[in-house]
């Protein structure tokens, strides 16, 4: 295989000029494109349906490691320190475990990943520094072509930009020059309804085709002749490979390593385990809190010893609950002889000049 590549002006196209006999002409079918299925290996000892990759991993091999990343993770979510909330109340804790969660599964599964790569020495997984620009040239053809038009056209990664992505992860397969953009998400049901996916969809086409350039010139001239993208789903809902959307659960096509999906499920698990073990032990703190605060106020306990938790609000004794109700009474409108509220005499007001703009402070009117 050789890569031509000449010293251009920033934005010009950059094409390569690939020879590939044999097997290679078989593995690498376009320079870039939504990752497809890898075809099973077919230099196996076990049967196809048992081994799909020439690499294996096997959780217990790998547990203590994946054990201490959800540790770290589960130390970070409760390490979080939350911001009062007059609407949450003592619940906030619990509120802020929930966001922290979210943020730091999707931290976990890219520290996972990194992880049981490893089982393929031909494999390198970049975590570091990944702020890849959004050329200009990029974003517009992307957006003005069918994605399957642009096979082998490649971009100067410092040509003019607008803005940047940063991937989650970028995989390099040294031994096949293909190089994987992907974006883990823990969930995509929230993309379901949005433009969101399509938006992040084409940030990752437009930096694919930076990639190969990028590569070269920050990783110790690392070269691929093909860029796949793939936004891979946590919770493994169908999957829809032409749109580039990925089950976690097929991850083991992408590095070419057999257990990688069994060993992120029973990292899930167990860190899910841990997550609503958390949630459980801050809930209890909260309604023992508020079944103090009704102690307190009531001195009444449920049976059992355990207090009372009124849901309808703040413990009030018959006095006061009949003093609210006079005075909300007080300031009811007053009905005439047909039942109906007494209406208001008019009153005309004279002419003003309405003003329109942005809010202001009461002193700058």
């Amino acid at each position: 295989m050789s890569t031509i590549t000449s010293a251009i002006p920033n934005g010009e196209v950059l094409r390569s000029t690939i020879a590939v006999t044999g097997m290679s002409s078989a593995l690498h079918t376009r320079p870039f494109g939504f990752a497809p299925r890898t075809p099973a290996s077919s230099s196996l000892a076990e049967p196809p349906a048992l081994r799909r990759h020439p690499h294996l991993v096997l959780f217990k091999d790998v547990e203590a490691d994946l054990d201490l990343l959800i540790d770290r993770a589960i130390m970070a979510i409760a390490d979080g320190e939350p911001v009062e909330d007059e609407i949450l109340g003592h619940y906030v804790n619990i509120a802020s475990l929930v966001r922290a969660v979210s943020f730091r599964e999707g931290k976990l599964l890219e520290q996972a990943v990194e992880r049981l790569a490893k089982a393929n020495p031909n494999v390198t997984v970049l975590t570091q520094s990944l702020k890849l620009p959004l050329v200009k040239a990029a974003l517009e053809a992307v957006s003005g072509n069918d994605w399957t038009d642009l096979d082998g056209v490649k971009l100067d990664c410092e040509a003019p930009a607008r803005g940047s992505y940063t991937p989650d992860l970028i995989v390099v397969n040294r031994a096949r020059h293909i190089g994987y953009i992907l974006d883990l998400k823990r969930s995509l049901a929230s993309y379901g309804d949005t433009s969101r996916l399509e938006e992040l969809k084409m940030k990752m086409m437009a930096a694919a085709m930076i990639l190969p350039d990028w590569l070269y010139k920050t990783q110790k001239r690392t070269m691929v002749d093909t860029v796949e993208v793939a936004i891979v789903d946590g919770a493994s809902r169908p999957s829809d490979h032409d749109n580039g959307v990925w089950a976690l659960s097929e991850i083991d096509d992408l590095l070419e390593i057999d257990g990688v999906a069994a060993c992120m499920a029973e990292l899930r698990a167990r860190f899910g385990r841990r997550v609503r073990q958390l949630l459980e032990d801050e809930a209890r703190k909260a309604l023992g809190v508020v079944g103090t605060m009704n102690i307190t106020a009531s001195g009444a306990a449920a049976p059992g010893g355990r207090p009372l938790i009124r849901l309808n609000g703040a413990d009030r004794s018959y006095e006061e609950e009949r003093a609210m109700r006079l005075d909300h009474d007080a300031h009811l409108p007053d009905i005439d002889d047909d039942g109906e509220p007494a209406e208001e005499p008019e009153v005309d007001l004279p002419p003003t000049r309405i003003r329109v703009g942005f809010a202001r402070r009461p002193g700058a009117h």
